[in-house]
């Protein structure tokens, strides 16, 4: 974007939207109430970190679940992997993945593998199985979850507060508290209302604001038809819980958890992971998918109630005595925050032909981008949009220089 003037309009108080770093109970760790893992090569993401000089600590240790009142890794192979693997690969058309398990798992010798399927669409993709698309999660499923994951050692806000910083390095304008209300196109130009009252000319805007609240932003009659197409894209919400306890319990007289990274059982807030490799009184909890309307109405006190039973059912404990350990807490309902309305995006049979709508360069002032118009393996994830926003910032430029 050299050489032109960019404006940013931003409705919170804050850069980072989704990326929220949180500091839990004044103990210094900055932990993440949005975004926390890279996922995957996401080479956009690596190249800022290192830009930026920030490190990964990748993830070390075990993941595993409660089964029959006993801790067991999850690293295993399911009797029916292979039946699986070629099914996915001889998909050709799309289809959901509740329409893809009925008609080729429909089974009772099938029950856990479908169960297992169910739990990772809705769980790690915060997806509705009977929306998913099977051919785009198979691709990541089958490609991308092969990578390792890590964390961006001081959080993901350490990556935003080196981008904001080479932004006003570049006179770039961050406006905060302006959430914008409707655009109009007029005389050549762009017209941007805030609901503070503020009013913004542009020769191009840049409409990043996640799915669920695109409806609510005034648009001219042609982006209006565009925008339509987002219904196409699926969008699910997380309730994510920061515990942090006195001790860490859970390694206490378990030596089989010493290593402990992700935990799921069939609680009500499911999974569960530690900090590993940093050893830190800490647990996380999440919850995904379309189970998170059935605690819809619960308070943040409530969210974390239900995470300490939750942990006490899978673990076997009093809940008095986890109560008392509990040092501070943090839970977030990402459908209850006003400007995202959940948490990320994931595909429908229909998303990619609606990205192809939403991307369209037609000649007017409005662009959309964001992460639910990333087109590679990685949507949902910061990586998505770090690099939808680098191939937009590319065609304002060459839509620049074609109006020259």
């Amino acid at each position: 974007m050299a050489g032109r003037r960019v404006t940013v309009l931003e409705a919170r108080n804050r850069c980072g939207g989704r990326i929220c770093p949180l500091l839990v109970g004044g103990s210094g760790f900055a932990a993440e109430g949005g975004a926390e893992f890279v996922h995957g090569e996401a080479p956009v993401t690596r190249g800022l970190l290192r830009e930026a000089g920030l490190s990964i600590s990748l993830i070390q240790g075990t993941p595993r679940k409660m089964n029959h009142g006993r801790f067991v890794r999850t690293d295993y192979q399911s009797a029916h992997q292979a039946e699986l693997q070629k099914a996915l690969q001889e998909l050709t058309n799309d289809l959901t993945i509740a329409e893809f398990l009925r008609r080729r798992f429909a089974g009772p010798e099938y029950a856990v593998l479908r169960r297992s399927i169910v739990r990772m669409t809705e769980g790690y993709d915060a997806a509705d199985p009977e929306r998913a698309s099977t051919l785009v999660l198979r691709d990541e499923w089958m490609v991308g979850g092969h990578h390792t994951q890590g964390r961006i050692i001081g959080g993901y806000g350490a990556l935003v507060a080196f981008l904001v910083a080479e932004c006003r390095d570049r006179a770039v304008e961050v406006r905060f508290g302006a959430a914008v209300s409707a655009i109009e196109e007029l005389d050549g130009s762009a017209l941007v209302r805030c609901e503070n009252g503020g009013v913004h000319r542009a020769d191009t805007v840049i409409l990043t604001v996640p799915l669920p609240t695109l409806e609510h932003i005034g648009l001219p009659a042609a982006e209006r038809e565009r925008a339509a197409a987002a219904a196409h894209i699926g969008f699910g919400n997380v309730i994510k819980l920061l515990l942090r306890f006195e001790t860490a319990w859970w390694y206490e007289g378990q030596l089989e958890l010493i290593d402990l990274t992700f935990l799921s059982s069939d609680a009500r807030i499911p999974v569960w992971w530690t900090q590993r490799p940093v050893d830190l009184p800490i647990l996380t909890g999440w919850l995904a998918g379309p189970k998170t309307e059935t605690m819809a109405s619960l308070a943040e006190g409530e969210l974390v109630q239900a995470g300490l039973v939750s942990l006490a059912e899978t673990f076997g404990l009093d809940l008095g005595p986890l109560h008392r350990s509990l040092v501070a807490a943090r839970a977030i309902n990402w459908a209850h925050d006003p400007y995202t309305g959940g948490a990320y995006s994931y595909a429908t049979p229909a998303t990619r032909d609606a990205q192809a709508m939403l991307s369209r360069v037609d000649g007017g002032r409005i662009l959309f981008s964001g992460e639910a118009l990333y087109r590679g393996r990685d949507i949902g994830t910061v990586e998505a949009a770090l690099a939808s926003g680098l191939e937009t910032a590319r065609t304002v430029c060459r839509v620049s220089e074609i109006r020259r």
